[in-house]
Formats: structure tokens, sequence, C-alpha cells
């Protein structure tokens, strides 16, 4: 991470697609007898005095004191952090070719910071070699890395294991790869990230916010390109001063970034890193986006210190910026028609996270949403109108079914929010595979009554095929017992009838079970033609109604 770190504050030419790679070999091409060589090869401007004299130096960065200019490294260690893993780090760029050594200079004791001039092995031909010769001419800097033997495997992991997502939040570096040279070129092994393209920069001055979309692509051993749109949006908050920690004193705004992927999510293994600080941390918040800030990170660089008040601060704006993104997201999507809206939703953190920080973030998030006007409701136009969760309420989906077929069949439906003052969510939304978002928003079901008042007023006995008519009463008899028996829907004029002399009448449920003199009871024509269920289903009403499909007549007896 700290070579990554150190390419990304590099300065790169005007015009140079900033990259960065990775090369591992069994070849000593050292001398110094490594079982294996990891050799980086980076395009930015390269070495000068300055920056010799920094690796020379101890606690002399050339970026320190540059955290607000951008400078992403954290703890300080750049380049000698490479000591880890090899014992002589070799540098060639701008024509300089030196090595450092771990061991003390016989000439002044000290190890690590004195320079050594390279004059035989590598040569640049030996780096071209493994650099490859249809790749054109080398970068301006070349890093190689002798490894120490009980540092191949744990290179070689990492690696391997790098997060397709690295290049998300950095600001230089487009492309980055990774390669494993073999002796055999079949087993040789490849992996490039890149950063396709940047476009819809949109800034938000009222909210000193800007939104993007970053495309990312990855691809590995020659397989099928993956790729993967990211919404970005950046916002600045200012710094409080009960937050402020001396590591950041050059900083007066935090930069918090939330990633939200359109599709699937580049990853390797089972799960991603749901925060970064530049570069991915191992914390999964199991959220559906990713949280980027210039967070204070814990020695392994795994985790982000959760107890620090500079974190602390930052996890405070998190809310505030999920609700302006999402808001914008949502609601501005001036040309998108509704239909499509719905699935923004599948940004709502509906998953409770394993750290406890990041628990208290969605509830804030939540506590933020449920006060938005944020849920589309039903207009059967292509306008779109938003309400808050608690104003909303959702149908039952076989009744969907119904109105849908009836407004294919033309039939007049009138404003289903004008029934008893609930606004009816956008059909595209109510969905099975949206439940978790709505139960997560608090969007609750109609009363049972509505589904009475929207029959009667919409026109949905009389102006349906028979078919859809028969699916209505299937319908009312499927769910009689659970929900709506003792609701107004036994008094609606339900039940279509056509007397002897070819009179169509409509009676309710309650007129047609009545057994007292003169009530009416119902009887069917061809009781061949009755269908079981539906026999099954009304007579949970009452045991003297029936109905039967296929065009089969009902008829209505007067008397007992």
């Amino acid at each position: 991470m700290e070579l990554i770190q150190n390419a990304e504050d590099n300065h790169y030419n005007e015009g140079v697609n900033p990259t960065l790679e990775f090369v591992i070999t069994s070849d000593d091409i050292t001398g110094t007898g490594a079982p294996a060589t990891l050799l980086i090869f980076n395009n930015e401007k390269g070495f000068f005095s300055k920056n010799i004299d920094s690796i020379c130096s101890v606690g002399r960065s050339t970026k320190k004191g540059n955290r607000s200019s951008g400078y992403i490294g954290e703890k300080g260690i750049g380049f000698k952090s490479v000591f880890l893993v090899t014992a002589q780090p070799y540098v060639f760029s701008n024509g300089y070719q030196i090595r450092f050594n771990e061991k003390p200079c016989p000439h002044c004791s000290l190890g690590y910071i004195v320079p050594e001039w390279v004059e035989e092995k590598p040569t640049l031909v030996d780096i071209k070699k493994i650099y490859g010769a249809g790749k054109g001419s080398l970068r301006t800097t070349t890093i190689v890395l002798p490894l120490k033997s009980d540092k191949v495997e744990p290179v070689k992991q990492k690696l391997s294991s790098f997060h397709p997502e690295v290049l998300l939040f950095l600001t230089k570096i487009r492309h980055l790869s990774v390669r494993e040279v073999s002796e055999n070129p079949k087993q040789n092994t490849v992996t490039d990230v890149s950063i396709s393209s940047e476009i819809n920069f949109v800034t938000r001055k009222n909210m000193n916010a800007e939104s993007y979309t970053i495309h990312l692509s990855a691809e590995e051993n020659s397989d099928a390109e993956k790729e993967c749109s990211y919404y970005m949006w950046k916002q600045k908050f200012p710094v409080r001063p009960e937050n402020a920690v001396e590591r950041r004193t050059d900083v007066e705004e935090w930069v918090v970034t939330l990633a939200f992927p359109n599709q699937e999510r580049l990853h390797r293994g089972k799960s991603s890193p749901g925060v970064y600080a530049f570069l991915p941390t191992g914390m999964v918040t199991n959220f559906p986006f990713i949280i980027q800030a210039d967070f204070v990170l814990a020695s392994s660089r795994e985790t982000i210190l959760l107890d620090n008040k500079w974190n602390q601060g930052i996890l405070d704006c998190v809310p505030s910026a999920f609700l302006d993104a999402f808001k914008t997201l949502v609601i501005g999507s001036v040309q998108a028609p509704v239909s499509s809206l719905a699935s923004m939703f599948k940004f709502l953190p509906i998953e409770s996270s394993t750290f406890e920080k990041f628990n208290y973030v969605r509830d804030k998030i939540k506590a933020k949403l449920v006060e938005e006007s944020i849920v589309p409701i039903e207009t059967y136009s292509k306008q779109k109108h938003f309400y808050k969760p608690g104003e909303v309420s959702r149908l039952l989906p076989e009744f969907w079914n119904i109105l849908t077929k009836a407004r294919d069949e033309s039939v007049h439906l009138l404003n289903l929010s004008s029934h008893d003052g609930r606004k009816i969510l956008s059909s595209s939304f109510d969905k099975r595979e949206y439940y978790n978002v709505l139960n997560f928003l608090g969007v609750k079901s109609v009363t049972y009554g509505w589904y009475a008042k929207c029959i009667q007023s919409s026109d949905l006995v009389d102006g349906v095929s028979e078919d859809l008519y028969v699916q209505l009463l299937l319908f009312v008899a499927k769910y009689w017992s659970s929900r709506f028996k003792g609701t107004n829907i036994n008094s609606i004029p339900l039940i279509k009838c056509v007397a002897s002399d070819g009179t169509l009448s409509s009676f309710s449920l309650h007129e047609c079970t009545q057994h007292y003199a003169g009530g009416k009871r119902v009887v069917i024509t061809d009781s061949s033609l009755l269908d079981d269920q539906l026999e099954q289903g009304v007579c949970m009403c009452r045991k003297s109604v029936f109905h039967a499909r296929k065009h089969t007549k009902i008829y209505i007896v007067f008397g007992p």
C-alpha cells in the first residue's frame, strides 16, 4: 500500500496517463541470491536530488505538512517501508541507479539511508527483459526489490488479492497492473484495473458538493473484461474544533466521498471493503455503498480508529452526505421515469453492521430519510410526486395485478390516493424485491377498508371483463377470513346477477346471504362449469354464495 501511496503522491507530466505496474519474477536479476524479485514501474516525472535527499534522511519527507494539498501517505514511512520485504532496494530513475542496504555501511556505520551506485547487476537490459520486449521503453522510475525468502509468499498473496476498486478514490493513478512472470509463459498471470472514464461532473454549490460517474474496468488472465460504474458524491464539511487532532492540523475541511455501484461491484473473495482512506481498509460495513475520507488509521492500515475523535467527526457527517446524495439521485433525476427510481433504493443501508459505530451511522441515515419526501407514489402518468415514507401505503400484489389488467382494458380508475387520504406507493416500487427497503423505511399497507372504497369508485365490477371480474371475486374470497370479514367490503354491490327476464343487477355479499323471507340466494345454471377453487373461495364468505367461470350466467332467485 505504501508503494501505491507513493505513486499517487508523485508528480506526472501533462498528458500522461499515470500508471503503476507490479511485476514479480523468480529471476534473481540483482545477483543477491533472492528467490524472487518484485519490480515496480511508474511513469511519474522521476527522481530528483531532493527526492534522493529525502530517502537518505530520517523523518524528512518532501510531503510533510502537505496533507491538505492532496498527499495521502499516512505513516511517514514512505519508501523505507520496502525494507519490510527486502534487504536491498534498487532505484532506477532519471539517470539515477542506486541501491540501499539495511546492513550498516562499513564507512559510516549507518544502514537503510546510505545510497550506493549500482555498477553491474541489475542492468537496464536485465530490467527491460523482465518488463517485456513488446511494451516499449521502460517507465521513468523502476524500483527493484529482491525479496527476502520468508516474504515471497506474503507478497504474492498480497498482489494476487489486491482489490479491483483500489483506484476509485485516487486522483492521479489511472491504470494499475499486476503480472507474475514465470519460466513457462503459459503460467504467467496478469491483472489489469483501469479507470476508463469520468463523466457527468456536476458542482452543487448550495451543498458544497460535486457528483460524477466513474467507469472502472478489470481484466484477469485474458478473461472477459468486467466493468462497473459508480455514482460518486463528494461533499465538504468544516472540521469542528472539538474533533481536531495533531496529525491533521493543516486540514480545515473534511472531504467525504460516497461511491454507489450501479452494477455488481468488482471484487475478489466473498466480501468487499466498505471503508476507504484513499486506499481500501479491511473493514466490511455491510452497506451497499463505500465511504471514503481522510480517516486516521491503525498501524496495520486494516481499520480506522473508531474511538478517534477525528474519525468520529467524519462519521457524523456521513448521514448528511448520504441524504444529500440520495435525494439528488432520486428526486433530481428529472428525465428518469418513475419505473427506474425504485432501483436507486438499493443503496439504503438495510443490513446492520458488525461495527457499533456504523450502526449508529445507519440509524442516523434512517432517521433522516423518514423525514424526507423521497417515496414515489402512483399517479398513472409521467408526473412524479414524492411523499414521506409514513404518508405512503402499499397494496397487495394480487390487487396490483387486477388494477394493471383493468387499465389494459381501458377501465377508468379514480385517483388511487383519493379513497382515504393515503398516498399509494408507485406500482414499480411495490414489488417483493423491494419489501426489505419498504420495511426499513416503515411504509405500511393500506387499511382493508381501502379496497372496498377503491372497488366501488373505480368501476371494477361492471366495467371489467368476465375473467377479470372473477379474478376480483377470487381476490376477495382469498382474503375474506384474514382481512376483509367485518369490513365495509361486505356492503358494496360486488355480485353481478342476471334475472330471468335478462335484467342485470348487482348485490352486496350481505344481501346475498340473508335467509329471511324475501331474501335472495344464488344458484348456478350449469353446475358442470362450477370452478372448485372459486366455489371453495366464495363459500368462505357465506355457504349459499356461488359463482362460475366461462360465461356461466348467475341467477338470483327471490324467495327462500
